[in-house]
């Protein structure tokens, strides 16, 4: 560690920013520079002294003080450094199943919140089972998936359920978020994530029954309850899958994370949504008469690109035009993309609700950015605020919830949810 060090075991650090000299690292960095309150306590982490220098100097005047830590990510008793001097470790190192697992475990060993942008289901699992019971004794609220992907789905559904218990309208059933309007790049550290899943599953039948679970990441499999099947919406008419929608919808291609880490959400609130509560998601594109040829273009090419990852001839080829991981849009591009996630449930009492999460800026980058800093952020400055509970792993939902709200509209993001 170089700068202003801090005492090995103390934490004088509020939160330590691991991978700033990556493309996204770099961007929460700055959401940080610019939006946290004066007095947080900021840290800097990565491989490199030299970058990690050159980054805190492009943040200006505010971080001109901050400390650095040089850790790769395979040096486990640097992470034990680093995360005993910090109270919340925010990590944007992937793919995680690659580069993750030590960082993890050193966090929740010392009690220090964590919080990632993983969208890799089977990293995921890999930590409940090995570090929940760790971090639940040692009270580390490990977060996975704090940005794009899951925070709108999972805020959403976290809303309809305060919202619909408030109102006395019975519990949530039928649940389905569709992706209403989107506009962004797409991003190479989740294409990167999605080869790291491919090669896992090609080599482990274990890890392919998993992957095929819409329980994957249950803290009990065998209370979840039997609702049929729970696939993924595609190729369906918006009022056919519960939505007020017109035409046809097309797969989002992160449905099968987020759907995983909802239901997560469900099963550690003891089932509270409700006995019946079922959830999927879609993604709207192009007006409702075009619609079924967009939907099945769609489902096409995110087919073609799954089986083409897969298979040993094909991959070298995509891989030279796919995004690389570090890789990202210029900041006009940043600044003028967007997306809504719009979620739609029936109760158990026939009423219907429904919940809007919208935010300006590339949705995997300006966007993700301003959601993982201020989930550090709410686990720092708002602990009065966060749901009741102990450690472990967590969700955003359940370890963040209306703190996070809160901060999140007050950074000019929509997010409501009412009856209609």
């Amino acid at each position: 560690m170089t700068g202003t060090s801090p005492k090995r075991g103390a934490r004088d650090i509020d939160i330590t920013v691991y991978g700033a000299t990556g493309f996204v690292g770099a961007l929460v960095a700055r959401h940080l520079a610019q939006a946290a309150p004066e007095g947080t306590r900021i840290a800097l982490a990565g491989r490199s002294e030299e970058k990690l220098t050159a980054i805190r100097k492009d943040l200006g005047e505010r971080a001109r003080d901050w400390p650095l830590f040089v850790a790769d990510a395979g040096d486990r008793p640097a992470l034990e450094q680093m995360a005993g001097a910090t109270h919340v470790v925010i990590t944007t190192v992937g793919p995680y199943a690659k580069y993750g697992r030590d960082l993890v475990g050193a966090c929740a060993q010392a009690g220090t919140d964590y919080v990632d942008l993983c969208g890799e289901a089977l990293f995921v699992r890999e930590t409940i089972d090995a570090h929940h019971g760790t971090a639940a004794s040692t009270g580390a609220r490990i977060v996975h998936a704090c940005g794009f992907d899951s925070i709108p789905s999972d805020i959403n559904v976290h809303l309809l359920h305060e919202k619909v218990r408030a109102d006395g309208s019975g519990e949530l059933a039928d649940t389905t978020a569709v992706l209403t309007s989107v506009s962004g790049g797409v991003s190479g550290g989740t294409i990167d994530s999605v080869r790291q899943q491919i090669d896992m599953m090609k080599k482990d039948r274990k890890a392919r029954r998993l992957a095929a679970d819409p329980y994957t990441l249950s803290p009990d499999r065998a209370a979840e309850p039997e609702l049929g099947r729970q696939s993924d919406l595609f190729m369906a008419r918006g009022s056919k899958a519960g939505t007020p929608l017109r035409g046809v919808l097309a797969p989002f291609f992160m449905a099968p994370f987020n759907t995983r880490i909802v239901r997560r959400s469900a099963a550690l609130r003891d089932h509270a949504y409700g006995a019946r509560f079922r959830y999927r998601e879609a993604m709207r594109l192009g007006p409702p008469l075009l619609s079924p040829l967009v939907a099945a273009a769609v489902t096409g090419a995110m087919g073609g690109l799954v089986t083409g990852l897969a298979l040993r001839p094909t991959r070298p080829l995509l891989d030279k035009v796919l995004p690389n991981p570090g890789d990202g849009p210029d900041a006009r591009s940043r600044e003028k993309g967007h997306f809504t996630l719009d979620t739609f449930a029936v109760t158990t009492t026939g009423a219907r609700y429904t919940a809007r999460f919208r935010a300006q800026g590339d949705p995997g980058y300006k966007a993700t950015a301003v959601m993982l800093g201020e989930s550090a952020l709410a686990l720092v400055l708002d602990r009065d605020a966060l749901p009741e509970g102990d450690g472990g792993v967590l969700t955003p939902a359940t370890a963040l919830g209306d703190a996070l709200v809160g901060r999140l509209r007050a950074a000019g993001m929509t997010i409501d949810a009412r009856p209609y």
